[in-house]
């Protein structure tokens, strides 16, 4: 199966990539891949990265396709922030990765997902290296927008852009049925569910707790009847956010925290007790990092969640705005509760609704506690009286 296969419901994307393998002494050095929350900017990225070393143009059977994806190629680096950010040491060090000559492949590939992190800093790094690029060597960058608060200009100016949408629903069904073998009703309801989001609907096709997860929060707009049924609302959200995190970075934090007490030779007696005691500097970075992935992790876990109640309150304006028939919704399956909304708010109050969750979520984005911010949002989503 082709590696291009990965790319879902793109079609004049993967033409734009496959023309440029074809043409590698025309090659762009810089790329710049912009989408929405699960248009797959970065299976695009690492499609485009397998088909760049492989010698059939990413046929996906051979040792270098296979290698790429799995995220084991020796010339391609693929950069997933798990913190809030992605510092300048991590970046110099990208650059000097960069900088090599490819031992193995056609050329060195540097993948970062969620460029929109890096810090000025750390972005500043990275365009001296895009401004006078070794002459085998490839960045693909992915971030949600051209907008200079994910992409400085100074580096997009330099980037070929290429922009992908959210894939149609139909095709989402379709491939967690083809290559998941999840039923067919529960993959339509899925890619229902997620807007066309592929990992989401992936994630709400497998995982129960998901499902339940999201008809929690969805529960919540129409419970708002009281005072204390929006300090309710705002303990649940933060708490199954909290309760995620914890649950995700359980499963990572001892494993690695006991690698690298190995590593460093805690425990050891003779000779390692000095080597040890130097050590204790990299556990308190570990640790450093754990908190800031953990972070990252409830916030996101917090982001979804209000981004699934900012389609409902959506819902509810088309509903009243009588273009139900014509505009998708983008919760299908709760259709009868963004017509109670509609009916209780009216466009004017789903509208006010709407600008509530943007508030909370630009909010979190400038730190302010979660507790605080959530409360804010669950009392302006507050139902008037009946």
């Amino acid at each position: 199966m082709s590696v291009w296969s990965e790319v879902i419901g793109q079609p004049a994307v993967v033409a734009e990539l496959q023309a440029a393998v074809a043409q590698p002494t025309a090659m762009t050095h810089a790329w710049l891949f912009t989408g929405p929350p699960g248009s797959g900017r970065s299976v695009a990225a690492r499609a485009f990265a397998a088909a760049l070393q492989c010698p059939d143009g990413g046929d996906g059977t051979c040792h270098a396709c296979r290698t790429v994806l799995a995220g084991t190629h020796a010339d391609v680096q693929t950069v997933v922030p798990e913190g809030l950010s992605i510092g300048v040491t991590e970046a110099r060090e990208l650059v000097r990765v960069a900088g090599r000559a490819p031992s193995q492949g056609r050329w060195q590939v540097v993948v970062v997902e969620d460029a929109d992190r890096m810090t000025e800093q750390a972005a500043n790094a990275v365009l001296k290296m895009i401004e006078e690029p070794p002459p085998r060597t490839v960045f693909l960058l992915c971030a949600p927008s051209l907008h200079p608060e994910d992409v400085p200009v100074t580096i997009r100016s330099r980037c070929r852009v290429v922009g992908l949408r959210t894939p149609p629903v139909d095709a989402v069904a379709d491939v967690l049925v083809r290559r998941d073998g999840v039923d067919p009703a529960l993959a339509a309801w899925s890619a229902g569910a997620s807007g066309g989001h592929v990992g989401r609907a992936r994630h709400l096709a497998r995982d129960e707790t998901a499902r339940l997860a999201r008809k929690a929060v969805l529960d919540i707009p129409l419970s708002l009847v009281s005072l204390a049924a929006c300090l309710n609302a705002a303990d649940d959200l933060v708490g199954a956010a909290k309760e995620e995190s914890d649950r995700t970075t359980a499963a990572l934090d001892g494993a690695e925290t006991e690698a690298v007490k190995a590593s460093i030779g805690v425990g050891a007696r003779g000779p390692g007790v000095a080597a040890a005691s130097r050590g204790a500097g990299v556990l308190k970075d570990l640790e450093k990092r754990q908190k800031s992935r953990a972070t990252r992790i409830g916030r996101d876990s917090l982001d979804r969640a209000l981004v699934d109640l900012a389609g409902l309150y959506r819902d509810a304006l088309v509903l009243d705005a009588a273009a139900g028939e014509m505009l998708p919704l983008n919760h299908p399956d709760r259709r009868a509760d963004a017509e109670e909304l509609a009916r209780r708010i009216g466009a004017e109050g789903a509208l006010r609704r709407i600008d509530a969750v943007l508030a909370c979520r630009t909010a979190l984005e400038q730190n302010v506690k979660p507790q605080v911010a959530v409360e804010a949002l669950t009392v302006a989503l507050r139902l008037p009286a009946a």
